[in-house]
């Protein structure tokens, strides 16, 4: 069984001691999962009014988002500090390089936690506030703390807490939830293993030596590229079900070029599989950021122009 790290020691240098541990800090919320998780709020909430809402609105929305994302990073980070330094993609992180202790990341994390549903339960309304904090406890209990190592199932089921800034954007535009909101939900759902299960492909090793079932780490490259077709198809279903419930042409079409191109290179990477050749994993997982970057900024025009 993995050890938990015991020793805390200060590696920082006494002159940039102040910026490195603010650095350190910052790398706990993984600013970059945050932005990812933010392209997705903004559309829903324009697509929710057909228009741009108050800027005090998607100000504290998004604050609030980003707050909630690090807050849930930081305890992901926390509860993971005996399996970070087994693998190279996590062994730099603040606490398995000792640069911050557990219990300051415990604290840090649950303090952004709480700062965070309290705007958006003083600021937006009460239904966006609890769907921030039900998205933190999933994120970090249920999938964190059980799914990420108990099941191969672990990415399917933690995209719900990926896919929940789209309810979140939506909520605190309306206080309620309709239909479009739960389509677009679903996009970014479906989205999610294909994308993530690129990622696991060329990190298997990490995984397998800290004991972590991702799906590459269980199945054959065959499998986890078969499965990547099918949810990349879904995806593309989904979206297709979004252009039904009003979306206009520009999106349409949009939507089912980008999709088609992200369909295309889920089969090539089953396809290299098939063949026993190099899978080239990361392309479908950079090409998977563009398409939904695309489809946010194609949501986000049509709600502002139809």
């Amino acid at each position: 069984m993995p050890l938990r790290p015991t020793v805390i020691r200060e590696v920082v240098p006494p002159r940039s001691r102040p910026k490195a541990v603010f650095q350190a800090y910052l790398a706990l919320t993984k600013p970059r999962i945050v932005e990812l998780l933010l392209v997705t709020t903004v559309p829903a909430m324009l697509l929710a009014r057909h228009r741009v809402p108050s800027v005090w609105l998607m100000l504290v929305t998004l604050v609030g988002g980003a707050l909630a994302a690090g807050a849930a990073n930081a305890l992901n980070c926390y509860i993971d500090r005996d399996i970070d330094p087994l693998m190279r993609r996590t062994s730099k992180r603040p606490l398995p390089a000792h640069t911050i202790g557990p219990r300051s990341a415990l604290v840090f994390g649950l303090v952004l936690a709480v700062i965070s549903v309290s705007l958006m339960a003083a600021f937006t309304n009460l239904l966006a506030a609890g769907l921030t904090a039900v998205a933190i406890a999933y994120y970090d209990l249920v999938y964190t703390l059980w799914l990420k190592r108990t099941t191969p199932a672990n990415t399917f089921w933690g995209g719900v807490c990926g896919a929940m800034p789209v309810l979140i954007g939506w909520a605190a535009v309306t206080g309620g939830l309709a239909w479009p909101a739960w389509a677009m939900f679903a996009v970014v759902f479906l989205w999610q293993p294909p994308h993530f299960w690129a990622l696991a492909i060329k990190c298997k090793d990490d995984y397998a030596r800290a004991g972590i079932p991702m799906l590459p780490v269980v199945a054959s490259l065959r499998k986890v590229g078969l499965h990547s077709v099918i949810y990349t198809w879904l995806t593309l279903a989904a979206s297709m079900a979004l252009w039904a419930l009003g979306m206009s042409p520009l999106y349409g079409v949009t939507a089912l070029v980008v999709g088609a191109l992200f369909v295309l290179e889920a089969h090539r990477v089953y396809a290299r599989a098939r063949r026993d050749e190099p899978v080239k994993p990361m392309r479908l997982f950079h090409w998977s950021t563009t398409y939904l970057t695309i489809l946010s900024i194609a949501i986000s025009v049509d709600a502002l122009i139809h």
